[in-house]
């Protein structure tokens, strides 16, 4: 069984969870008990299954869709791994996955090399919106930051190093320096901060602390007082303490919030995906169209996220 450590407070009374290298978790449909399909059959049908890879950002959330769509239909199985956007696009491009989760834009190139490997165009379907939430120790007194003091902390040549540089002492901290705390590259949220933060053509100061998944980027900041990283908003525990953020130094900042992301006031705030090869099998279309349903969406929220709104 993964320790419950690995896994958001908030999705720690599903079942049916294993664990493995990367936080994996494997459900099928049918465990979560009671409840025929949408058509009332009794689930004598052979199952069918449907592999869902990608974005650590969003297995939590992609967990607890898979459990709840055994109420729906028992007779689909969906298997949910994390490892990274990236990993997820692979897995749709190598034809290892059904559905691949992405908490960035497919790029160009993975679309041309899809289209060459598959003949098959990628299909996105907009599933929800995380905002990307800044994380310092608890202890820490900061409260707000801006845009452009978080580029001069984790941009290369950026001018922040230490705690001093920004008028803030720690309490517990083994000296002044700034401790980054990053995502590895084939992860989507690695990607959109370099975009959104870093700068297009910039890249990230040497040194940082590059870690495998969002929980784990949350846990070590909780634990080193003189850190910083970022996160999805629903992966907060009580160990750390997520900062308001503004556009321009000066400026009001804002709180990560479902409020604040819709209206896009929050600056860091991104789109969640999931992306097909080409149009999905008739039971995958039947569950991304749950997804984009009332119930699932109100799972969105619960889990820590922005629900998906039509314009």
């Amino acid at each position: 069984m993964t320790p419950t450590s690995f896994i958001n407070p908030l999705f720690r009374s599903f079942p049916c969870i294993l664990g493995g290298a990367v936080l994996t978790v494997i459900l099928s449909t049918g465990c979560g008990g009671g409840g025929g399909d949408a058509s009332g059959q009794s689930g004598s049908a052979k199952k069918q299954t449907i592999a869902n890879i990608g974005s650590d950002t969003m297995v939590n959330l992609a967990a607890a869709w898979a459990e709840n769509y055994g109420a729906v239909d028992k007779n689909v199985s969906v298997e949910v791994s994390g490892g990274g956007s990236g990993q997820g696009i692979a897995g749709l491009i190598n034809g290892t996955c059904d559905i691949a989760n992405s908490s960035r834009h497919i790029e160009d190139k993975e679309v041309a090399e899809l289209k060459a490997k598959s003949g098959k165009e990628a299909k996105e379907f907009l599933v929800g919106y995380d905002a990307l939430s800044i994380f310092v120790h608890k202890d820490n007194p900061m409260t707000e930051i801006s845009m452009e003091e978080l580029g001069e902390i984790f941009r290369e040549g950026g001018k922040l190093s230490n705690w001093s540089d920004l008028g803030i002492k720690v309490p517990g901290a083994k000296g002044e320096e700034i401790v980054r705390v990053s995502r590895q590259n084939n992860s989507g949220t690695y990607h959109y901060f370099k975009e959104a933060v870093v700068g297009k053509k910039s890249e990230f100061k040497l040194g940082s602390l590059d870690m495998n998944g969002s929980v784990d980027v949350v846990q070590l900041v909780g634990k080193t007082p003189n850190a910083i990283g970022y996160s999805g908003m629903g992966y907060a525990t009580p160990d750390v303490k997520i900062l308001k953020v503004s556009k321009e130094k000066g400026e009001t900042s804002i709180m990560p919030s479902v409020a604040t992301t819709l209206d896009k006031s929050y600056p860091i705030a991104r789109p969640m995906f999931m992306y097909t090869a080409g149009d999905p099998a008739p039971h995958a279309k039947a569950y991304l169209d749950w997804i984009l349903g009332d119930s699932a969406q109100q799972l969105v929220e619960k889990m820590g996220y922005v629900p998906y709104k039509k314009n």
